[in-house]
């Protein structure tokens, strides 16, 4: 099926009931919203070809949701992009997603217009979004149809940093996105149309997600007037819409808690908060249970298997054990997991291997990237990539990630892509990047600097060299500079000596 049943069957059965909001400010009721799609849809087959991909770079806005189900309506792909991507980043998932336009926001208009001046994505078309091209798309006749039921159909182009240094976009079906969808709602919330759905975290990833779970249960979609999370307004957006929930990176659960502290609040309406994309502190688990009660669950996944590998469900969390709190639970339903070894084979409870899984929600493979595909996907399971062991009672717990991904504040980042940047800087001869432990970041980016004999460098220096090309969150919060890295006898960095020197405060 596709997921623009989920609309059409929500709209139906709640058609005057609010379905997306601005704030406090109703900006559509569910058959308004449906409407919108279909008129979209009709815009886009009008000048465009069913599996075409549409591009969205903006901060979060409710226009995210109206485009989603008009892209499926009309029988194409959405591949929404973090908007916190230099606009030469944006550029290259263009590029190498071949896509037919992007919808993107006016603060991001300019900077991408001058990024694609000379690239082959020059000729994709732009609309920006709220602007005149915008609204004349959506001027016309809803589309008749018919829509594309074939579940295998790509849905949503997942672009996920690549350790090469270049973003590589997971496929995810209709089949992919109904699996997440029915687990999320079996697992993880028990939603309903009193409930609201709060954009607080990005909607080009985690909360994008989870945007269909709400729709097929006719709840609200909640998208803040700031764009961003601000802890204040979240908090205040709690006490307005019935049954909120979020989905929110650690960092973000504790600047909540820290916000509700200082002014003495518990939020009448929240209902739940699912945390994961990072490690959470038991230390800071505890402290935000202390604070909200009994509203925390924890998922493990990743784009290639969007939200959806494990859970530590809400009544996990009532454990006065750290082994519980500190794992990522069990497996998800209709999702299979396993810890193995190099050869593939299943690792007995307490040893530690790669987590593998598999079932509806893993993806189809890699666009255009059959070496990555091979390499993620091998006899039907997914491999993460990541280290972890099973304990007796059958909790997984994260152990390491041999992809040695930097994960702060809740994004994902890939230390070549950095070090590729820095080592463009005419003064750097040499350079390694690492994480390091943070209580507010979970992780923040360390870069080792070996500088070219007779050369001073200042980090001034390197934050506006990494500025030019890559996000800011991205760039290193440390550099130290050191006279040479440690290396094995096979000349590759020793990257376990940096991290000890790291935690040993040097």
């Amino acid at each position: 099926m596709n997921l623009f049943s989920l609309l059409d069957q929500a709209a139906a059965r709640f058609p005057d009931r609010g379905a997306v909001f601005r704030g406090t400010e109703e900006v559509h009721s569910f058959a308004s919203l449906r409407s919108r799609a279909l008129r979209i849809a009709a815009g886009f087959r009008a000048s465009g070809q069913p599996g075409d991909r549409i591009a969205i770079a903006t901060e979060n806005v409710p226009e995210y949701v109206e485009l989603f189900f008009a892209i499926w309506a009309a029988g194409m792909a959405a591949t929404p992009v973090n908007a916190k991507l230099h606009p030469r980043e944006l550029v290259q998932i263009l590029e190498d997603s071949a896509a037919s336009a992007v919808f993107v926001s006016p603060k991001l208009a300019g900077g991408l217009e001058q990024a694609l001046a000379g690239s082959p994505a020059a000729s994709c078309r732009r609309i920006v979004i709220g602007g005149t091209d915008h609204a004349a798309l959506a001027a016309g006749e809803e589309w008749a149809g018919p829509i594309d039921p074939d579940p295998e159909a790509l849905g949503w182009l997942f672009y996920t940093s690549g350790t090469t240094g270049r973003s590589k976009g997971a496929m995810l079906s209709h089949r992919n996105l109904l699996a997440m969808t029915i687990a999320h709602l079996a697992d993880v919330e028990a939603v309903d149309e009193d409930c609201s759905l709060l954009h607080a975290a990005p909607m080009s990833h985690g909360s994008g997600l989870y945007m269909a779970a709400y729709v097929a249960r006719g709840a609200r979609q909640v998208v803040p007037a700031s764009s961003a999370f601000e802890p204040a307004e979240f908090l205040d957006l709690c006490d307005h819409h019935p049954g909120c929930g979020a989905f929110l990176a650690p960092t973000m659960v504790q600047r909540l808690r820290l916000e509700a502290e200082r002014g003495g609040r518990r939020p009448a309406n929240l209902r739940s908060i699912v945390y994961g994309g990072g490690p959470m502190y038991v230390e800071e688990l505890r402290r935000s249970l202390s604070t909200f009660g009994p509203v925390f669950v924890q998922i493990y996944g990743q784009g290639e298997a969007p939200m959806t590998i494990t859970s530590l469900r809400r009544r996990d969390h009532d454990a006065d054990d750290d082994a519980v709190l500190g794992s990522v639970g069990f497996a998800r339903s209709g999702v299979e997991v396993a810890v193995v070894d190099a050869e593939g084979r299943p690792l007995p409870p307490g040893e530690v291997g790669e987590i593998v899984c598999r079932g509806d929600v893993v993806m189809a493979g890699y666009w255009n990237n059959a070496g990555a595909t091979a390499e993620a996907l091998r006899d039907g399971w997914l491999y993460t990539g990541d280290m972890g062991s099973f304990d007796r009672r059958g909790y997984l717990t994260l152990r390491d990630r041999s992809k040695d991904v930097i994960i702060s504040g809740g994004t994902n980042i890939y230390p070549r892509e950095v070090e590729e940047v820095l080592l463009r800087h005419a003064d750097v001869a040499e350079v390694c990047v690492t994480g390091q432990p943070d209580p507010e970041w979970g992780e923040i980016v360390v870069a080792f600097i070996v500088a070219e004999p007779g050369r001073e460098i200042s980090p001034d220096s390197l934050d506006a060299h990494c500025n030019a090309s890559i996000a800011r969150f991205k760039r290193p919060k440390r550099y130290l500079f050191v006279e040479g890295l440690p290396k094995n006898n096979y000349g590759k960095v020793v990257k376990r000596e940096l991290r000890a020197r790291l935690s040993g405060g040097a």
